[in-house]
């Protein structure tokens, strides 16, 4: 039984960390459709939505289970994929104006938000660590704000990295509240997918032009997004969260940002700077901290215990 449960405990960390690794390869291929084919965000977004339908689609059959939500779930699940493409879509805007991996890690100030939600909206206490924390992530986003050049972040990027955090922040609100649990997560995936394709729909009926890869095997890019930081993404994230619970699987959201940046330097040819380095070692840090929580305590004592105070006479004696 304790053999069985470790090794859930592994392969809980190991699916955690697939998820956030391969959402990190966001950039990997979206920026070649940028670059080569002159494709816009909407169009890149909106291919990365339609061929992952059909992958999800075929899991949930595959498992014997149909394409159904609950009547009470439409109308939220229309506004939770919404939110979910309005987060997808700005984060895709934002690599049009700056360095995806620096994108990448400021949209993960996103766990500071809910926290500040939760505090504002469901009364719930603010603790000097986190604002010690927001404090730390503020200056982490300084240093990344003015690059060696003096050029600083481009502010239109910027603004659209904060909209993705704070649209994301509210889907997480949104997707963890009772009722939405109790609908199997593939199911629901599917149909947020499916109603998150409206805004793209609805924006490229007002004017927005559809693009597409220049040359068929640039196809595999949106292939790409559709299968790793789509599909797989949200099963690992799923099936992490049933073995080892939401808090270490956001713990292992830093691999998110870490993945973005080492794709991007390694793989895209992206500078980075060692002041930059550091603004993302800051803001990491800091939301790490916060999404830790009491964990973070709890493990502290478990240290301290290991160490117990010797009594004073024993001093005394010697």
């Amino acid at each position: 039984m304790l053999q069985s449960s470790r090794n859930n405990l592994w392969k809980g960390y190991l699916l955690a960390a697939i998820a956030e690794i391969t959402y990190g390869m966001n950039p990997l291929f979206a920026v070649p459709l940028y670059e080569n084919d002159g494709m816009n965000a909407d169009s890149v977004v909106f291919f990365r939505y339609l061929l992952a339908l059909p992958i999800i689609a075929a899991m949930v059959l595959l498992r014997g289970r149909k394409l159904t939500i609950p009547r009470f779930a439409v109308m939220p699940s229309v506004i939770l994929g919404l939110l979910m493409a309005l987060s997808s879509l700005t984060l895709f805007l934002s690599y049009k104006y700056m360095n995806a991996g620096i994108a990448s890690t400021l949209l993960f100030i996103y766990p500071i938000i809910v926290a500040l939600i939760m505090v504002v909206f469901f009364k719930e206490r603010i603790s000097m660590r986190l604002i010690c924390c927001i404090i730390v992530s503020l200056g982490g986003i300084a240093l990344l704000y003015k690059g060696p050049d003096g050029a600083t972040l481009d502010t239109l990027g910027t603004m659209f990295v904060v909209i993705s955090a704070l649209s994301y922040a509210i889907y997480l609100v949104g997707v963890n509240h009772r009722r939405m649990q109790e609908i199997p997560t593939l199911q629901l995936t599917f149909f947020m997918l499916l109603f998150g394709t409206i805004l793209f729909v609805g924006r490229l009926a007002s004017g927005v032009e559809l693009t597409m890869p220049k040359v068929w095997y640039h196809w595999g890019n949106l292939i790409g997004l559709a299968v790793f930081p789509t599909a797989i993404s949200f099963i690992c994230t799923t099936r992490a969260i049933q073995l080892i619970g939401p808090m270490p699987t956001a713990i292992l959201g830093a691999l998110e940002p870490a993945s973005a940046i080492f794709f991007g330097v390694t793989i895209l040819g992206q500078g980075i700077t060692p002041r930059e380095l550091l603004g993302l070692a800051l803001i990491v840090a800091a939301v790490t901290a916060v999404i830790a929580g009491s964990k973070m305590t709890t493990v502290l004592m478990r240290v301290r215990k290991m160490f117990p105070r010797l009594p004073i006479r024993f001093f005394k004696k010697y």
